[in-house]
């Protein structure tokens, strides 16, 4: 029988492992989800055996289906919507579900996880695992904590030697999270990006995750010298370099404004109000991007 990694680590699992660190824990303050629609759980071909999971509830997902097993992406935000998700890749292949990755911690992206089945290996960053571990408080949520983690990077390789699929899991440092995976399929040039792109809305950058909008940019330049051309997010359709390259620019110029805006002595109440589309006040789980560049031009580090 094959199986997703060649060598065999806690005794579970695993093919090729490339890992760094373990997890550390880090405070947590649990985040509502972004409302949206419900739509009907639909899979969408992405390229070769990678597929993109929409509808439901909760952010897009996916999985990539190898000869007998298949590997999931992120898990939608409850347990219904993940057994949704589960039935159509039983619609596409008979094989189980042996391996989950979680591209970081939000609980739109995560608590579909108890819609699995038990014992299936998860991956994630070690700072995800810290704020799953904080927000994770049940008996049964627990159960599903992830038991492999990284720090820089891991990979992952599936199938036979010959006809083997790559699977690279990288950090860039803090962005949306600071905890942040990018799922990277280099044969395919097809990633994962979880929430560091939002086509058509505003960015939403965690603060209490120590995320950093600063960060995000570094992050997306590094995803843009991937050999990648089509780039899965969270909240959206299927993205281009170009997109990328478009959401980096748009917060550039924020940065910059606000940058100039701050050397004239601006308060944070003044520069939110130069923004017209900034209608926020204050809730800090969910601050605009507008405070989340102005607090980190000044506060002291």
């Amino acid at each position: 029988m094959k199986h997703f990694f060649a060598y065999i680590m806690f005794g579970l699992f695993f093919l090729c492992l490339i890992s760094q660190g373990t997890a550390q824990q880090q405070t947590f303050q649990q985040v509502q989800p972004l409302k949206q629609e419900v739509l009907p759980i639909s899979a969408q071909q992405v390229r070769g055996n990678i597929y993109q999971v929409k509808g439901g509830m909760g952010a897009n997902t996916g999985f990539f289906i190898n000869e007998k097993e298949v590997l999931i992406i992120d898990t939608k935000m409850n347990e219904d919507s993940a057994r949704q998700m589960i039935a159509e890749v039983k619609k596409l292949t008979p094989y189980p579900v042996t391996c989950i990755i979680l591209t970081h911690s939000d609980s739109d992206h995560v608590n579909g996880l108890v819609g699995f089945p038990q014992g299936i290996p998860i991956i994630s960053h070690e700072k995800t695992r810290a704020h799953m571990d904080k927000a994770f408080q049940s008996a049964r949520e627990r159960i599903y904590l992830p038991n492999i983690v990284f720090s820089d990077t891991l990979s992952l390789y599936t199938g036979d030697v010959k006809g083997s699929t790559r699977i690279d899991l990288l950090y860039f440092g803090p962005a949306h999270t600071d905890g942040d995976a990018i799922v990277y399929f280099p044969g395919e040039k097809v990633a994962f990006i979880g929430d560091l792109i939002f086509i058509g809305r505003e960015q939403l950058i965690h603060r209490h995750k120590n995320g950093s909008s600063f960060g995000l940019v570094k992050t997306l330049k590094a995803v843009l010298n991937l050999d990648a051309d089509v780039f899965v997010h969270g909240h959206g359709d299927l993205a281009t370099k170009k997109d990328i390259k478009n959401h980096i620019q748009s917060i550039e110029e924020q940065q910059i404004r606000i940058q100039a805006l701050v050397k004239e002595g601006k308060t944070l109440d003044e520069v939110k109000k130069i923004y017209s589309n900034d209608t926020r006040t204050g809730d800090m789980r969910w601050p605009s991007l507008v405070e989340v560049i102005y607090r980190e031009l000044t506060e002291k580090k």
